[in-house]
């Protein structure tokens, strides 16, 4: 199976607030054997950001979209667009475009079950997943869509299983950066840097089964 069919792009914020849902989102989509894909991991400086983007959603079967924090949360704030821009061309890509990008699919969290529609009246009908800003509940939603829709699987672990995994991945993440390499906390650390170390922890529980 080449990258393509294994890609997740991965739409969502990446302030401090919503890092402990996008952290257990990437060791989902790694526990399942795909591959997250992020706008953050490309570092090429001459590409501007949609550019990135694009490139990404164009290398990638598969999308999760989070648009549980487009609204505007205090007096001043501006609605975040970005999320639902980078979602419509996604479902462009797999409505327009020939050959293999006809095999998209598509996942749209949201923090409560319907609220998007009230922005977004064109998903009316979508199934999207509510997670509550809650990491465990996140991971179980994320875990049934891809082994339900995608994958039509009635072999493959729990989320809740997954959960107790990621608590372990969170044990060793500790050791790694607190303990060895002297950071305050984990939440120091980049995405990028934990998003890394995740798949160097994948490859040694592997090794450590055979």
């Amino acid at each position: 199976m080449n990258e393509f069919d294994r890609s997740v792009f991965i739409n969502c914020p990446f302030d401090d607030d919503y890092r402990p849902l996008l952290l257990a989102l990437l060791f989902t989509i790694r526990y399942l054997d795909y591959i997250p894909r992020l706008a953050l991991d490309k570092s090429d400086s001459s590409e501007t950001r949609i550019d990135k983007i694009l490139k990404i959603i164009d290398e990638s079967k598969f999308g999760i979209h989070d648009l549980s924090r487009l609204k505007a949360v205090k007096k001043g704030d501006i609605s975040r667009m970005n999320m639902p821009f980078e979602l419509g061309i996604d479902f462009g890509l797999k409505r327009l475009k020939p050959g293999q990008w006809k095999g998209k699919e598509i996942l749209v969290l949201e923090k409560t079950k319907y609220e998007i529609q009230k922005a977004l009246s064109d998903l009316s009908g979508s199934d999207t997943k509510a997670h509550g800003n809650e990491p465990r509940i996140l991971v179980t939603a994320v875990r049934d869509w891809i082994v339900n829709s995608i994958e039509h699987s009635t072999e493959k672990v729990s989320g809740a299983a997954i959960w107790r995994e990621y608590n372990y991945l969170n044990t060793f993440l500790h050791e790694k950066l607190v303990v060895e390499k002297g950071h305050h906390n984990i939440d120091d650390v980049s995405i990028t840097e934990i998003n890394n170390l995740m798949a160097k922890w994948f490859i040694l529980k592997t090794e450590n089964q055979r």
